[in-house]
This record gives structure tokens, C-alpha cells and sequence, in this order.
């Protein structure tokens, strides 16, 4: 009997991860639905992103309460002054990462501050070996550039590179440090709290920290319309309390470096829904880009440990 434990164990966790899997791509569907949200928005940008997390946290408290009557409290609330700066280093990182895309989408075209945004498994991975001690065989390296590079195939017809672009770009990239520090303190919380702390926690401290910036911007922080409203709640639930629930969710159970990696398939969800919702074309080139993210993403799975 006790020889058959390891392959139950194995089979166990097998199971766990492709559930997890699973989750992750589902998270990747539902955030990629967010762009479509800010461009049909009736407020700007910055505003959007603050409504985004604003209205996703009494939500994510309320789940965060009813967990705490059912669960073990250790993996709800915080126990120490770390797991609160660390906790709160997750909301930072997020407003971090909406604030400094959407500004770098003023300096900049979109396709540009999108691509760059995606760099964020390039910090990841290296930092998930050091801080992790995570391993991988070499073609997961061919896999992350595979992927990268669909995606910026997807988004080349819209691609623009001048020096311009150039304070745009370097914002960009600094959406892409922002989205890898989430994605590394995510993967490091995941070992100790429940989603719905981590989601709570990042909501409420992102909605705090956007909101002056919200401010700064000038943008107008009322929809005119019960329809602009109703955009901004399916952003707020769908996207991001749903989405990134989901993605938290997954990073229990799969390598950091990976999940990073899996979420490039984000952007070629999004250029499918805007063909389909937008009436934005969808030519021979974002299908080539879409099938070169999927491969990069298996290759990556498959060399991930």
C-alpha cells in the first residue's frame, strides 16, 4: 500500500495543475477582454483604471470576509508586519502597472506600449531562478522568445519605432517591471494566503494610489451615461475580480516563470475580440502571431520543471 503513495501523490498533483492551468488560461481570456472595456469606456484612461480596482474591491472584501468565517485564519489574514508590506507591495505593483501603461499609451502608440508591457516574463524569469531557485531546460528561453515574438507579430501592422516614441517605449517597458514585481510577490504569497486576501489587499491599496493620480490627470471620474457605468462594473467584475482571481488562483499550483510566459496568450485572445466586437481586422499576420504565442507557450510548458 505505502508504495502506491508517490504515484497517487503524483497523479494528485497532476490533477492540481491542470486545473491551474486551466484557470490561468481562463484568467488570460478575461483579462484580455480589458482593453475592449477601456476603449468603449466613456472616461479616459487613467480614470478607467482607477474604477477598475475601485469598484472590484467591495467585491473582493465581501469574498474576503465570507473566507475568513470558513477558512483557516493563518491562510486569510495577515499574521505580521511583513505579510502586510508584502501584501501591499502587490497593490503597489498593479497600480504600477495600470498607471505607467496607460500614461505610456500617451507618449506612444498602443501596439508599442502593449508590446513592451508583454516584456514582463523577460524580468520574471530570471528573477523567479534567483528568488525562487525555480528550473527550466534551455528551450524554455526559446519558448518565452517565441512568444514574444508572436506578439509583437500580432501587433505589427500598428507598431511604430521613432524617437518619438522613444519616452513612450521606456515607459513601457516600466508597465512590464511594474506587471513582473505582481507577478513575483504573487507567486510568493500564494504559498501562505488564500486568493481572495491577496485580491482584496491589492484592490483596496491600487484603488488608494490611483485615485490622486486619477486626479493629477484631469480626467473626468463620472461616466454620463448608465451604459458608461455598466462598462466600468464589467471591467471592475469580469476582468479584474474574476480574471485575475483566477490567475492568483493558478499561481498556487504552477512555476512563476511559467504562468508569466502562459499569459502572452492575453493578447492574441484580444486581438480575436476586437475582430469580433470592434470590427478591427484580423489578417494573415495576427494569425500567424496568435499560432507563434501558442507555441512559444507549450514549448515553455514543456521545458518548464
Amino acid at each position: 500500500m505505502d508504495s502506491t503513495t508517490p504515484a497517487a501523490d503524483l497523479q494528485s498533483r497532476r490533477r492540481r495543475e491542470r486545473l491551474a492551468l486551466a484557470m490561468l488560461f481562463a484568467g488570460a481570456a478575461a483579462i484580455a477582454f480589458s482593453p475592449i472595456f477601456v476603449r468603449l469606456s466613456e472616461l479616459g484612461p487613467t480614470a478607467t483604471a482607477f474604477w477598475r480596482v475601485a469598484f472590484a474591491a467591495p467585491a473582493l472584501v465581501l469574498w474576503l470576509g465570507a473566507e475568513n468565517r470558513r477558512r483557516d485564519r493563518d491562510a486569510v489574514r495577515p499574521a505580521n508586519a511583513r505579510d502586510r508590506w508584502l501584501l501591499a507591495l502587490a497593490g503597489l505593483c498593479f497600480a504600477g502597472d495600470l498607471a505607467f501603461w496607460h500614461w505610456s499609451i500617451r507618449f506612444t502608440s498602443v501596439a508599442n506600449a502593449t508590446l513592451f508591457a508583454n516584456f514582463a516574463p523577460v524580468f520574471v524569469t530570471p528573477a523567479a531562478y534567483l528568488l525562487f531557485g525555480e528550473r527550466f531546460r534551455p528551450a524554455f528561453v526559446v519558448g518565452l522568445v517565441l512568444a514574444i515574438a508572436g506578439a509583437a507579430v500580432l501587433m505589427s501592422a500598428s507598431l511604430s519605432f521613432s524617437g518619438a516614441h522613444i519616452f513612450g517605449d521606456a515607459l513601457g517597458l516600466v508597465t512590464a517591471g511594474f506587471y513582473a514585481g505582481y507577478m513575483l510577490v504573487l507567486g510568493e504569497l500564494r504559498s501562505r494566503f488564500a486568493t481572495a486576501t491577496i485580491m482584496a489587499w491589492t484592490a483596496v491599496v491600487a484603488a488608494v494610489l490611483l485615485l490622486p493620480v486619477a486626479l493629477v490627470s484631469g480626467e473626468s471620474l463620472v461616466a454620463t451615461s448608465a451604459y458608461g457605468w455598466t462598462v466600468l462594473l464589467l471591467l471592475a467584475l469580469f476582468s479584474h475580480a474574476g480574471g485575475q482571481s483566477l490567475i492568483a488562483s493558478a499561481f498556487a499550483h504552477l512555476p512563476t516563470s511559467f504562468s508569466a510566459v502562459a499569459l502572452l496568450l492575453q493578447p492574441a485572445i484580444a486581438a480575436c475580440l476586437a475582430w469580433l466586437i470592434l470590427g478591427e481586422s484580423l489578417g494573415p499576420l495576427q494569425a500567424l502571431g496568435s499560432v507563434l504565442v501558442l507555441a512559444g507557450i507549450v514549448i515553455a510548458r514543456r521545458a518548464s520543471a
